[in-house]
């Protein structure tokens, strides 16, 4: 027999109890319900599905069903029928309509007289022929029964042309795996998932199920996660690509920048000075410098910041300007003459200097602002072109 279907023989078995718990080949779709669907797999591993497909004869109205292996999934009561198909099978269509083209399906479906009355105990492969019309639909696939192939008969072929094969065929073969089987499944494949857990290859993209929707899975422990798939990180250390293209860390509570990058404010607009305590403050000036930044997952960063100063009228007194770090308005580092960059006299001059600040907690904002005095309440210390800058260290 070139087509044969498990538990449907009428001699010696117990049909319906023996199909209703078949749980080989079942990808879950209810409590008792498994997915219809024609087992994946090609020779070579090339191809998601070899079995069951469809050549149609160049310039015919003619097709072979290939051989393969499906499970058509019936009501509950009614169970779940295995099929095999062992040799080729002949398909030929019947002509186009005159006026306007008709699409058919070729469909594997299961008569049992014991639940359709049909007379008839076999599985077979059929086409169910559609409704010719200007802007024709498939119809409807019968009960008991596994779609396989649409195939668009254009208005007027026959014997003469034959179907365009090339172009005339798609494919609609649904798989099922065993149950904790990945399925892999076509685009544009709609149907829900099992089980909360379910995964599923779709184009190359390995999905998860999460109850009510299928979710893009990272690949592996390690991948960098694509922009719009993950909200929480499985773990800490997680890495993925926002919205915005900026590679982030999982920290164990956010997503925090994985790549900090530098910081940086200036202000060509002079200002004065002649407290002798240091303070944000200079005259003339809108306001503070000040700049924010994220530290690293290191904890360290590189301050860098300087400014062109003189002592204005005064040769042996200083100017000095020195950093002060807050987090959430909190002063975390207070501006000192042993961290500073200092310059005297009446004449300007640029100085800048650099150190290293660590033990910040990685991933919160910092503020880092620029603080100056004089060391002569009776000098006024002049400061311009200033700039600060925060860079991530090792």
């Amino acid at each position: 027999m070139t087509i044969s279907s498990a538990w449907l023989s009428p001699d010696g078995q117990t049909r319906a109890d023996t199909r209703v718990t078949q749980t080989g080949a079942l990808t879950p779709v209810t409590e008792s319900q498994g997915r219809s669907g024609v087992l994946p797999g090609s020779a070579g591993g090339q191809y998601l599905t070899g079995g069951l497909s469809l050549t149609g004869t160049t310039g015919t109205m003619t097709a072979q069903l290939g051989a393969g292996r499906a499970v058509i999934q019936c009501s509950p009561d009614r169970g779940a029928y295995p099929v095999t198909v062992t040799e080729p099978v002949p398909l030929t269509f019947a002509d186009g309509d005159a006026q306007y083209g008709r699409i058919d399906l070729v469909v594997l479906r299961i008569y049992d007289h014991d639940y359709d009355g049909s007379g008839r105990t076999e599985a077979v492969a059929e086409i169910v022929p559609g409704t010719a019309a200007p802007t024709p639909v498939a119809p409807a696939a019968p009960d008991a029964s596994l779609p396989l192939f649409a195939v668009t008969v254009a208005a007027g072929v026959g014997a003469a042309q034959g179907i365009d094969w090339n172009t005339a065929l798609t494919d609609l073969r649904s798989t099922t795996v065993a149950v904790g089987g990945i399925l892999p499944a076509r685009s544009g494949d709609t149907a829900a998932g099992g089980y909360p857990g379910h995964y599923r290859d779709v184009d190359g993209t390995l999905q998860r199920w999460d109850g009510t929707s299928w979710i893009a899975y990272p690949k592996g422990t390690g991948g960098i996660a694509p922009a719009g798939k993950v909200t929480t990180g499985s773990y800490t250390g997680q890495y993925r690509e926002s919205s915005a293209g900026v590679l982030q860390r999982w920290n164990g509570s956010a997503w925090t920048s994985a790549v900090v990058t530098s910081a940086y404010a200036g202000s060509v607009t002079s200002g004065s000075t002649n407290s002798t305590t240091y303070t944000s403050t200079l005259a003339n000036t809108s306001g503070p410098l000040s700049l924010n930044f994220t530290a690293p997952p290191t904890g360290a960063v590189l301050l860098h910041f300087g400014a062109r100063m003189w002592t204005a009228n005064s040769t042996n007194s200083s100017a000095f300007m020195a950093p002060q770090i807050s987090q959430n308005g909190t002063v975390t580092f207070a501006a000192s003459d042993d961290f500073s960059c200092m310059y005297g006299g009446p004449v300007s001059a640029s100085v800048a200097t650099m150190w290293r600040l660590y033990g910040l907690t990685p991933g919160l904002v910092y503020t880092m602002t620029a603080m100056h005095r004089s060391n002569d309440a009776a000098v006024t210390c002049w400061f311009d072109t200033l700039f600060l800058r925060v860079d991530p260290a090792n």
